[in-house]
């Protein structure tokens, strides 16, 4: 499938949704993930597993973070995007050409098929802290290299910084948990994520009034490009899309943290796994603020079929990619620093 095919055809004038209870999309407890009993283990690596199938979707609770603490990203990122435009654009994309910074609202359009459209969000990009000596970012790779962090509010990268290293060691568990839910070694993607793309953003979307263009609103429909999402969110605005074609409601269930599954996760499960189109739209009133984490693997991991997701009946339905060489084709069709000039 091409770059966000599966949205080419959707009627983005519709921007209802349907409000259903919460076990509609599943709700998975994940502690049993750090028992010492590989049985726990597997129990709670299986509802992932079905949750990962029949959804893409699940909130996750028993993860560990406290609410406390991501209170505290919501608080730094709200002092931050207060701040003047001028301040903030010190530390735009499109001025220091890295996939890093400040996105600013317009530069981002997550559905790339409406040309005139754009995202209605302001965001900051931050990722794993390399050094500027790091091989891979010296080399140009934009998915490597030191964060840019911006000097106000002062704790602005103590915060922010200390949740991404938080998240990420979940994610890592998660990753133990799919291996099994696959029925793969539990290390299967240990070496595999030892230099991830993983990247948080740290986003506020204004509040959207009546009447509602459907080329601008918080994230237009879109899927995921990496491994899976872990994302924590401080208003409703989640809209997923069913297989039925029905956008669905998802609102945030207090100590939970929402996963949905990235396109790199769908291709290296044959479809198995299921990467599911999601939007937001903030009705609130108010500014709403989201952190997703995007887990992708390591660059230059090669994506191809699982040996437990493919058979005779079942042949790998992808050719081979890299989760780099994925991941930054679809940045380039969403962000506008990765634009040629004039385009």
């Amino acid at each position: 499938m091409t770059l966000q095919a599966r949205t080419a055809g959707l009627d983005r004038a519709d921007l209802s949704a349907r409000t259903i209870d919460f076990d509609a999309i599943p709700i998975v407890d994940i502690a049993g993930l750090w028992s010492a009993d590989l049985a726990d283990r597997q129990t709670v690596a299986d509802a992932i597993g079905a949750a990962c199938r029949n959804v893409g979707f699940l909130y996750v609770t028993g993860h560990g973070v406290p609410q406390s603490r991501i209170d505290e990203v919501y608080r730094v990122a709200s002092a931050f995007f207060d701040l003047p435009r001028e301040y903030k654009l010190r530390y735009d994309s499109n001025r220091l050409q890295r996939h890093r910074g400040y996105v600013a609202l317009g530069d981002l359009a997550a559905d790339p098929h409406d040309q005139a459209a754009f995202d209605l969000q302001e965001a900051y990009e931050v990722s794993l802290e390399l050094p500027a000596t790091d091989p891979d970012h010296v080399a140009g790779n934009i998915m490597y290299g030191p964060n840019v962090w911006p000097d106000e509010p002062p704790e602005f990268r103590e915060i922010v910084y200390a949740y991404y290293e938080t998240v990420l060691t979940v994610g890592r568990r998660l990753f133990r948990g799919f291996a099994l839910a696959l029925d793969l070694p539990e290390d299967y993607f240990d070496d595999k994520i030892d230099k991830p793309m993983g990247q948080l953003r740290v986003v506020q979307y204004p509040p959207q009034p009546e009447p509602i263009d459907p080329r601008h609103i918080g994230v237009s429909a879109h899927t995921d490009y990496e491994c899976f999402t872990i994302l924590a969110t401080s208003a409703p605005g989640l809209q997923v899309r069913n297989r039925a074609g029905e956008w669905i409601d998802a609102p945030p269930i207090p100590g939970a943290f929402v996963i949905n599954i990235g396109d790199i996760m769908e291709r290296w499960t044959n479809d198995i796994f299921t990467s599911t189109v999601h939007r937001v739209i903030n009705r609130t009133g108010a500014k709403r603020y989201s952190l997703p984490f995007f887990f992708g693997a390591n660059h230059d991991t090669v994506v191809t079929c699982l040996p437990t997701c493919r058979s005779a009946d079942r042949p790998a339905r992808y050719p081979v990619t890299t989760a780099g060489e994925w991941t930054v084709a679809n940045i380039t069709a969403a962000y506008s620093y990765r634009k040629p000039k004039g385009a």
